[in-house]
């Protein structure tokens, strides 16, 4: 069974920075496109970056900029470095397989003053 744990979330004040980490436990992990998403309250879950196999990343117009996701196929481990945190960014993140639909628990992201 896939699982992926996401961490790194927590409380920050605006402009400050997170790093989330997500470790899955999927065979053959290098081979998939994987997908940052965040679900803000009230929200649909949404699709914030993504990074292929081969290491090119796409982000939604939002965090173009201040996001940036990374992996490292050995840890079998996708990032999403943030910076410049604004309170709209406050969400529950979640990573997961690039179009797949299975999900952990997520991390919760605050941003306020």
């Amino acid at each position: 069974q896939v699982q992926f744990v996401e961490s790194g979330g927590g409380l920050v004040q605006p402009g400050g920075s997170l790093r989330l980490s997500c470790a899955a436990s999927l065979r053959h992990f290098s081979i998939y496109a994987m997908g940052w998403y965040r679900q803000a309250p009230g929200k649909q879950r949404a699709l914030v970056a993504s990074i292929t196999s081969g290491g090119s990343t796409d982000y939604v117009d939002s965090v173009k900029g201040r996001f940036t996701i990374s992996r490292d196929n050995s840890k079998n481990t996708v990032y999403l470095q943030m910076n410049s945190l604004k309170p709209d960014d406050t969400a529950v993140y979640y990573c997961t397989v690039y179009g797949g639909d299975s999900w952990g628990q997520g991390t919760q992201v605050t941003v306020s003053s």
